[in-house]
Formats: structure tokens, sequence, C-alpha cells
């Protein structure tokens, strides 16, 4: 089963705090998708992913680039994964049916969003059903993370 670990945003929002957790997860060695609900939002993000750090770098494109299957860091609306990612990361409430054929899914939810919390408790009870592992974890005031039990 796919562990599934849902990331609760309450004080930065998505635009800091995935970069930061992607950097982490490509310092590891990990290749990710990341699933938006958008081609503005997918636009945003790789905007942000280039301006997240001038002193780093995290290697990505988007499903409108050539090369995909070269891209550590795919961004996509579909359910693609041209470079065989382990990581998948879903945002904007959009689900994927491929969660299964991915080691880890990360949901990244915005806790000020009454209609998203609301979204991501019934896809908590889906994967639960599913016999997915499953973490939460709360955003810390600094933009760290706290696992909560």
């Amino acid at each position: 089963m796919t562990d599934v670990s849902f990331y609760h945003l309450l004080h930065l929002p998505l635009t800091s705090a995935l970069p930061k957790l992607l950097e982490k997860v490509h310092g590891a060695g990990f290749k990710t998708v990341i699933k938006v609900g958008s081609d503005d939002r997918m636009a945003e993000l790789n905007e942000a992913l280039w301006d997240f750090n001038k002193q780093s770098f995290l290697p990505h494109g988007t499903m409108n680039e050539k090369f995909p299957d070269q891209q550590p860091i795919y961004l996509t609306t579909g359910d693609e994964n041209p470079a065989g990612a382990k990581i998948l990361v879903l945002v904007d409430s959009v689900e994927s049916d491929e969660i299964g054929k991915y080691d880890r899914c990360l949901e990244m939810f915005d806790g000020m969003d009454q209609e998203a919390v609301t979204a991501a408790r019934v896809r908590w009870k889906k994967y639960k059903e599913a016999a997915h592992d499953l973490t939460y974890w709360q955003q810390t005031e600094q933009g760290g993370w706290d696992k909560k039990v």
C-alpha cells in the first residue's frame, strides 16, 4: 500500500510550503509528480519553484515542456508519470486513480479553506478504507511540520 501523508497548511501558503518539502524529497534522491487542479495553478507553482531559493535549484518541468521523462519534479493536471517518480503530491483537492503506483503520496490542503478541509477528511476516510498507511502533519507557525497522532 501507498503511504499517504496529509499536510495541513495553516501559516504559510502552498507556494512557500511545497518548495520546502520538495527540497527535502529531491535531496533524498526521489522523483516527484505534482498533480494540480488547473493550468493556472501549475503556472503559479512552476514560478514558485523557480523563485524559491536563489542559493539552490529544484529541477522541474511541466506537462507543457519538452523532455518530461527527464524531470525529477514534474507538474501536471493529469495522471501521467513520465520519469517513473515514486512520490506523488496532490494539491487543490485533486484525486488520482494512480495513487497505488507510488510509494508515497503527499496530500497538501489549505486549513483556512473549509471546503478543502472537508474534502481532505473525505479523502482520509477513502484512503483508510483502502488500507493505505496514513499520517497527518500540521504546519507550525515557523512553517515546519508537527506529526499528529
